[in-house]
């Protein structure tokens, strides 16, 4: 295990996670941990809301390159899902995701899992189309 402090300190350059759940005592393997496919799901999720709003509409996974779970997520845990862009291609986007975990009781935090996420963009006939040119996003008060 590293000791490494950018593994203990959220990311604070990558704006807020885009999931945050609870981990529950259903989501648990055998050992009592919670199930790795179960975090590996809420990194689909939260990689797939990213890809769908660059895409503007449907994507589908289609690899998870790189998954490395660094430490075991306890029940009871906060857990903060981060995922952002790295490329972006013709049909294709790749979305990196690091998930964190704060103790429950205190405000210790630390990275247990990251992976890269790889989504085509989906059309109503169910074959991959182009991604269209990114937008700049404007706030309305």
């Amino acid at each position: 295990m590293s000791t490494d402090v950018s593994e203990t300190r959220q990311p604070t350059d990558r704006g807020s996670p885009v999931v945050r759940t609870i981990a529950m005592p259903a989501d648990t393997n055998p050992a009592g941990d919670i199930f790795g496919g179960w975090l590996m799901g809420q990194m689909d999720l939260a990689a797939g809301n990213v890809a769908a709003r660059r895409a503007r509409g449907r994507c589908a996974t289609i690899s998870v390159d790189a998954m490395a779970f660094h430490r075991p997520v306890i029940v009871g845990d906060e857990v903060s899902i981060y995922a952002w862009i790295v490329k972006v291609g013709r049909t294709s986007l790749r979305i990196q995701v690091e998930v964190w975990r704060r103790e429950r009781e205190g405000e210790t935090t630390m990275k247990v899992t990251e992976g890269l996420f790889t989504f085509v963009a989906i059309g109503s006939d169910r074959r991959p189309r182009p991604i269209p040119p990114e937008v700049e996003e404007t706030w309305e008060v």
